[in-house]
């Protein structure tokens, strides 16, 4: 029987963001698959999660230890990891890297190098906290390393990593079904004085995200006379002064309300300056959303129902804006925008994982 625990730290944090939907959706994926030869484990640190943790139907391993000395302690010892485990995955580089039965295997998923790629786009605090844990992954051995960017295995092979050492996973959409809040979301784009077409964002308000060249590029497109109709920001408020300007900012809303925010959207714009994968776009596609996104985004880098755009030009987004509102949206062009994610499901990731760890 494989014993295998997953932490869920980051479903304790105030703003879950892609990571915390990774961490669900891998559980969720695991789940499909029905595998009589696995127990997963849930590992957080003592103190509140930010969901509601009997619907993972999962067991819960606690740190005697709340999440920011948990956290610092992680990489040197696997609080809230029973000498049971068999694997031992890591759903960020927070760790832990170690515990566990004698033989188990140690993996983590690193979701980007985006601390090193564009310092500036972070905090100070943020860059020594990446860099030291880096600096110590390099040197467990045995340990495997997940990413979903071919490019980020080319690059932490640069950095010390081995290529059979890191292992290409695929995230996931959630499925589309489920309950409706078509009505939900109408109703509070009307709170908002927004009942026809819309552009839309998706994400946590920060600087890499690229928002004030985003909205600049939005009026541009809009007074050119393209009915790309009201800029919308859906999500929470992160690090950094981001100005909004005249965007309509709508903070984290239900998930049920989001995905019928995002097809109902004329479009979804996400062009951020740097990006680890992309969640937000894949999202989209999904649901036939048309997709304006920059040309560096991973998730969706070789799809061609996308509008690619240079992030550092706005005049760039405001042309891609144009372009994705002018392409066609009937159901065929929907159906084809879905078709082209289909790969990307948490069972599929699940899959991927599985395979990491054999």
């Amino acid at each position: 029987m494989n014993e295998l625990f997953i932490t869920l730290d980051q479903l304790q944090r105030p703003f879950p963001g892609g990571i915390g939907t990774y961490a669900t959706g891998l559980l969720q994926g695991l789940k499909e698959l029905a595998m009589d030869d696995f127990n997963v484990t849930g590992v957080i640190a003592k103190g509140k999660v930010l969901v509601d943790v009997n619907a993972l139907n999962i067991a819960i391993s606690s740190s005697p230890f709340g999440l920011r000395t948990t956290t610092a302690l992680w990489p040197y010892r696997a609080l809230g990891v029973t000498k049971q485990a068999t694997i031992v995955h890591a759903t960020s580089m927070a760790g832990p890297y170690r515990g566990g039965s004698s033989s188990a295997i140690h993996s983590v998923l690193i979701h980007d190098l985006a601390w090193r790629d564009a310092p500036e786009l972070t905090t100070r605090r943020g860059r020594s906290f990446h860099e030291r844990r880096l600096k110590i992954m390099k040197n467990v051995e045995g340990l495997r390393i997940f990413v979903y960017s071919p490019l980020m295995r080319n690059t932490l092979e640069d950095v010390g990593f081995s290529r059979e050492q890191v292992h290409l996973v695929r995230l996931g959409v959630d499925d589309v079904d489920g309950h409706d809040a078509t009505e939900t979301a109408r109703e509070l784009l009307r709170q908002h004085g927004i009942d026809g077409p819309f552009s839309l964002f998706v994400g946590t308000r920060e600087p890499r995200k690229n928002l004030e060249r985003l909205i600049g590029a939005h009026r541009e497109a809009r007074q050119s006379g393209y009915d790309v109709g009201p800029l919308v920001l859906v999500g929470p408020s992160g690090w950094g002064e981001v100005p909004t300007s005249d965007a309509t900012v709508i903070p984290q809303v239900e998930r049920p309300v989001l995905r019928s925010l995002i097809s109902l959207a004329a479009l979804l714009a996400y062009v951020p300056i740097r990006e680890g994968w992309g969640l937000p776009p894949v999202e989209a596609l999904r649901l036939g959303t048309r997709v304006v996104v920059s040309e560096s985004v991973p998730s969706v880098n070789d799809n061609m129902h996308v509008v690619k755009v240079n992030p550092m030009e706005t005049s760039s987004i405001a042309q891609g804006l144009v372009a994705a509102i002018s392409q066609g949206d009937a159901s065929d062009d929907k159906s084809a925008r879905a078709a082209s994610v289909a790969a990307l499901t948490w069972r599929n990731c699940a899959l991927d994982h599985l395979a990491g760890w054999q």
